[in-house]
Order: C-alpha cells, then structure tokens, then sequence
C-alpha cells in the first residue's frame, strides 16, 4: 500500500507546482501589458477595440488547439503592409470573435506613414476595457512596411508564419473543423490558387481560376462541399483585392453575394468603401 504520507507529500507538491505556474502565467501577462508583443515595434498610432460578440463556447477549445498555460491569455500578431491589407484575416477576426472572447488591438509601425482612418479603425472603436485576463485570446495588428504578411503566436518557441494563404489556414483552424484527406487538399488547392492566381496571377491565369470557380460553384454552395471554409474566404477576398468580382460569371456572383449575407464580409465591403 502506499504510504498516506507519501501521498499527502505528492498532493503538496502538485498544488504548489499549479501555483508556480499561475504566478509565471501571471509574471507573463503583466509584462505583456507593459511590453509590445513584436521585439521591434515603434508605435506611432494605437487604436484598440473589444467590442466583439458574447462567448458563445468555453476555454478549453482553444487550451486543446494551442495548449494550455493555466490561463495565460495566447497572443497572435500580424504584421501586414497596409498597401495591400490582407482582408481574409479581417474576415477571419470578425469570424473568431463569434466564438471567442478575443482582446483585439490595431498599431502602427513607424516604417508606414499615413495609414488611411479605415484601417486604423479596422476592428472597430474602442469600447469598454476589461482586465486582460478575461479573454481567451488576443489578437493584433501591426501596419508595417513587410513584402507580405507575417504571424507570431507563442513568440518565444515560434518561427514566423508568413503569406497570407498560410496565415488564414492558421486562423480558419482554430474553428475546430476536421476534414478527411481529400476534403483538406482541396480546400489547400483553392486557398493556393485564389493566392498565387486570382490575386497574383495574369489575367488569363484570374480567367482560367474563374471559370474552374464557376464549374465548382454549379456543384455545391461552397468552394469544398456545403459548408464555408478558408478557401471560400481567401477567395472572396483575392476576387475584391483585384477588382475582378463585377467580371465572374453567374454561379461566382450568386456565391459571392452568399458570402457577403454573412456579417464578416459585409463588414470588410464597408471597410473598402
């Protein structure tokens, strides 16, 4: 049998080891208050807002996805050029304050001058302040002179994450969703070609991702299946981005205005007027 003492001795141990951590978590999320998430921030404009819908699911999704750190808040920050603002990460944002309690924060970088008031203000006004503590997860936006978008989360263990196909997967995961094999290689395979070819690509290359839309979107409601996901979004997105959303074709357009029911987007399409 084992000894009571020795049990006792091991249920102190564990409880003084649970407050240690929470002290660290603590000691981290103070000098996150006080420290700028990104080593070489110089801010020349700060606009923060919370202002995002109620929780609608607990903690422990997130503490599954991103592990748990006895109740540090987990920080995910973007440096994106505000020349061409990555708008799949705005609609993402929108999407993830539906489901998580999320302290959202826009900054600039001094490497960029004059950022126009719609990006400075892209996650909406400053509203009431809570203590840190109280989200499940923060989210920040940095408008810097970068060739493309760039992620930190878990800054101290973490390389960067960078392209904003890469970023939007990232996001769109913490949703939960799982997919077979099949259904995430296309999903992939979309995200790839609305990035490298909708947005990126010549115009016969914009023409050919179209009519493969078209075809696809004759089939089913979504890009994949019947359901949204990142391929729907990085595309609605790239097709804004370029200008080519008035040229789809039929079964595009009555996909497009789908995506544009839901809140995220519309409020994007007011972010570009």
């Amino acid at each position: 049998e084992v000894d009571p003492s020795l049990q006792a001795l091991e249920s102190r141990q564990e409880e003084i080891l649970k407050r240690l951590y929470e002290l660290k978590s603590a000691v981290d999320g103070l000098s996150k208050m006080i420290q700028t998430p990104d080593a070489d921030l110089d801010v020349t404009n700060i606009i923060q807002s919370d202002d995002c819908s109620p929780l609608t699911t607990n903690g422990t999704d997130l503490d599954l996805m991103l592990g748990k750190d006895y109740g540090a808040l987990k920080d995910i920050v973007i440096n994106a050029n505000p020349s061409l603002p990555p708008l799949s990460l705005l609609v993402l944002h929108s999407l993830l304050c539906e489901r998580y309690k999320i302290l959202s924060a826009v900054h600039t970088h001094s490497s960029v001058k004059n950022v126009p008031e719609n990006l400075l203000k892209c996650f909406g006004e400053q509203t009431k302040k809570q203590p840190r503590h109280e989200y499940q997860l923060g989210f920040t936006l940095i408008w810097k002179d970068v060739p493309k978008p760039q992620m930190k989360f878990s800054i101290q263990t973490m390389c960067p994450i960078e392209g904003e196909g890469n970023i939007a997967r990232f996001l769109f995961s913490l949703f939960g969703q799982k997919y077979n094999a099949v259904i995430s290689t296309l999903i992939d395979s979309w995200v790839d070609t609305a990035i490298f070819q909708l947005q990126e690509g010549s115009s016969k290359e914009k023409g050919a991702v179209l009519r493969s839309m078209n075809a696809a979107l004759g089939k089913t409601a979504w890009l994949v299946g019947n359901e949204l996901s990142v391929a729907d979004i990085v595309a609605w997105c790239a097709l804004q981005q370029t200008g080519s959303a008035n040229a789809a074709p039929a079964n595009v357009q009555k996909w497009m205005k789908s995506c544009e029911n839901l809140a995220p987007f519309s409020s994007v399409l007011r972010l570009l007027k």
